[in-house]
Parts: structure tokens; sequence; C-alpha cells
């Protein structure tokens, strides 16, 4: 519910603006202690990554309500903005969006860490695992670039807006696409901000939605194996069907004007 949202969000920013906030039975401060508030935004930041790859890639819908409070987070304390970029980008390199290379030296399970994989005792996760928890990631990311805190002060820009967005879908076209990995992205990210960078771009967006089917999808297909296409068909699927229709449409769970009097 929204009333619960603003209670989250002011609790957070309570903490981070030095004032004494209850918890679990206790009051505390980041005044307590010299590197209260760095610690504080480094485990806040931390946490807000861990919902993308936990509960978002799970519950899809979730990644508006904790994606409006980190919004308006950032927007009053910018620190935890970049500390949530550093974390997002080494969990995540595709949010970048980066594919690392293999460096000579670097040992395969090294390497797998590097591209985001989990390994534990030199056991790698599943790729089904492995993708689920990207897309998690991702989703959560677009649903940050267009939503704002709706009671903060509009005056100044969203301190990490579409304008990423575009960067970020225009870098990403300009990497060669990897099996599995790059529909998948493609198709979350879509989902999630297609209509709000639509809204802002315009024709320029329609442009590169063409660009996508026309050019990177034949590009993704070379490289994606028959037992790797169920992502790309979505994502022809998707794309084709948002061109036809001249629309993309909103995502779901998307935050209405109702919620917020929820």
């Amino acid at each position: 519910a929204g009333s619960k949202l603003r209670e989250v969000f002011d609790k957070i920013n309570n903490l981070l603006s030095g004032k004494p906030v209850q918890t679990e039975g206790q009051t505390v401060s980041v005044t307590q202690h010299p590197q209260g508030l760095e610690f504080v935004c480094y485990k806040l930041a931390e946490k807000f990554v861990k919902h993308g790859e936990g509960e978002v890639s799970f519950h899809h819908d979730s990644a508006f309500p904790i994606a409006v409070v980190l919004s308006g987070i950032w927007e009053l304390h910018p620190r935890v903005g970049d500390i949530f970029l550093a974390h997002l980008h080494k969990k995540c390199p595709y949010s970048v969006p980066f594919y690392p290379a293999r460096k000579e030296g670097t040992s395969m399970e090294e390497y797998q860490r590097i591209l985001g994989y989990e390994v534990h005792d030199s056991k790698v996760e599943e790729q089904d695992h492995f993708l689920k928890r990207m897309s998690g990631m991702i989703r959560l990311y677009a649903a940050i670039i267009q939503l704002r805190w709706p009671y903060g002060n509009k005056q100044g820009a969203h301190p990490h807006g579409l304008s990423y967005g575009w960067r970020w879908l225009a870098q990403m076209l300009n990497l060669e696409p990897l099996a599995d990995v790059t529909a998948m992205l493609l198709l979350d990210f879509l989902e999630v901000c297609g209509n709000a960078l639509m809204k802002q771009y315009g024709i320029q967006f329609w442009k590169t939605m063409f660009f996508i089917q026309k050019t990177y999808i034949p590009r993704i297909e070379a490289v994606t194996s028959t037992g790797q296409m169920g992502c790309l068909s979505r994502l022809k699927n998707f794309v084709q069907k948002c061109l036809q229709a001249e629309e993309i449409p909103l995502p779901k769970g998307i935050l209405t004007p109702s919620f917020w009097r929820s």
C-alpha cells in the first residue's frame, strides 16, 4: 500500500538524516559512530541490489515499489545512489552494459564470478538461476530510471533518469550479442521502461525498435543455438507487436495514482 511505502521511505530517510530511528525494539542513529553514515549507505545500497536479484526476479511487479523508494532516497542522499550503482555493476556487469572478456591468467572460476555467476565451493550456479537474477536486477534498474518519489521536491532533475536508460539501450545495441543473456536483458528492459522511453524519445525510439527488429535480432539469432530460442522468440514477438501497434504497453505493476491513496 502507498501508506506503507511512505512509512518505509520516512524511516530510511530519517536514519540517513541522522535522526534516531526505532528498529527491533531499540533506537539507533548514524551519529553513534564516526563511520555510521558511510556504513548505513553501503549496507542500504547493497540491500536494494539484493532486492533486485531476489524479490524482483521472482515477482516482477515488486520492481516498482522498491524502485520508487530508492529513487526518492537517491535524490536526497546521492551517496546511496552512487554506492547502489557500484554494487549493481559488480553483481550484474550487463547493467553497465558490459560483457567482461577473460583476461590472461584469470581462472575459469574467477572469470565466472566476474560475469556475475555465483560460485560456491567451485560449483557454478545453474544458467536458469543466473538468468533469473540478472533479469531481476535489470528490471529494478529499468524501473528506477523512470520513477520519482511523488512527495519529493520536483525542482531538480531525476538523479539517474531516462537519459541513462536511453544510453544503456544504445550501448547495448553496439555490443556483439551473447546467446541467452542479450535477448533476455533487452526484453526485460523494454517491457519495464519501453513505454517511458517511447514517450520521451518518440521517433528516435521507434527507429531504435526498427533497428532491433531488422538488424539486431538476426545478430542474436546467429549466436543462439536451438535449445536457447525461448527468450529470443519472446523478444521477437514483443518487438513485432509493438511496431504493429505503434505503441509500447505500460509495464505490469506500474504504480498508479490510486496506489498512493491506499
